[in-house]
C-alpha cells in the first residue's frame, strides 16, 4: 500500500509536464536552440523556425483552454520560453546595430516589467499575472482584457525584431538609417515595418506601465506590512 501511495503523486507530477499545452512548451524551446544555433549562417531558416516557435505561444494557450490543462507550470514555462527567445534576438540585434544599447535596453526593459508583474501576482494572491482588471490605467486593461489586441501588439513586436535582423546588412549599421530606409521604400516591406512600430511603440508603453503598476504594487504590500501589528 506504502509503494502504490507514493506512485500516485509520481503519476500525477508527470501527467501534467505531459500535458499537451507543455509539450508544445518543450518543442519550442527546441525550436528556438536550433534557430539560435543556425542565426548567422541561416537567417531565412532561422527566422522561420523562430516565428513557428513565436506562433506555438498561441496554440499551447489555446490547448491549455481547450483541453482543460492549464497549469502554473506551462504559464511559468511560457513566460521563460518568450522572454529567453525575445532576448537571445535583442541582444544579437545590439550587435549587428548602433546603438546597440537601445536593445539593450529594451531587453531590460522587458523582462524587469515581466518579472515585476509576476511578482506582484504572487504578493496579491492573483492566479494569473494577465489579472490586471483592478487596474486604473485603460491601456493596461485593455491590453490584457483584448487578446486580439495583445497578440497584435506582441507579433508586431517579433516581426519587427525579425525585419531588423533579415535587412541588416552588416555589422555596426546605424538603426535609424536601416529603418528609415526601410519605411522610404514604398513597398509592403515599409507597410509592414510601419505597421509593426506602432504595435512594438505600444508594447514598449504596456512595459513601462506594467514595471510602474507591479512596482507599486510592491510598495503598498511593504507598507501594509509595516502597519500590520
Amino acid at each position: 500500500m506504502a509503494k502504490v501511495k507514493k506512485t500516485a503523486p509520481r503519476l500525477r507530477k508527470l501527467s501534467v509536464y505531459l500535458y499537451i499545452p507543455n509539450i508544445i512548451g518543450y518543442v519550442r524551446v527546441l525550436l528556438n536552440c536550433i534557430a539560435f544555433y543556425l542565426c548567422f549562417s541561416d537567417k531565412r531558416v532561422f527566422s522561420v523556425l523562430y516565428f513557428i516557435s513565436f506562433v506555438c505561444d498561441a496554440i499551447d494557450g489555446w490547448c491549455a483552454r481547450k483541453f482543460n490543462q492549464v497549469s502554473t507550470f506551462g504559464a511559468v514555462l511560457d513566460m521563460v520560453t518568450d522572454r529567453i527567445s525575445t532576448a537571445c534576438l535583442l541582444v544579437i540585434l545590439s550587435q549587428v546595430y548602433r546603438p546597440g544599447l537601445v536593445f539593450v535596453s529594451l531587453l531590460a526593459l522587458d523582462i524587469g516589467s515581466h518579472w515585476l508583474q509576476m511578482y506582484s501576482t504572487f504578493l496579491t494572491g492573483k492566479t494569473s499575472h494577465k489579472d490586471v482588471k483592478d487596474s486604473t490605467n485603460w491601456l493596461f486593461k485593455a491590453y490584457y482584457g483584448n487578446r486580439m489586441f495583445m497578440g497584435y501588439c506582441c507579433v508586431a513586436c517579433e516581426v519587427l525584431y525579425l525585419i531588423l535582423f533579415l535587412i541588416a546588412g552588416k555589422q555596426s549599421e546605424s538603426l535609424v538609417d536601416v529603418v528609415a530606409s526601410a519605411v522610404r521604400q514604398g513597398s509592403p516591406l515599409s507597410f509592414l515595418v510601419a505597421l509593426s512600430l506602432f504595435g512594438w511603440a505600444i508594447k514598449q508603453t504596456i512595459n513601462v506601465i506594467q514595471m510602474k503598476t507591479a512596482a507599486d504594487v510592491c510598495v503598498l504590500y511593504d507598507i501594509e506590512k509595516k502597519q500590520k501589528p
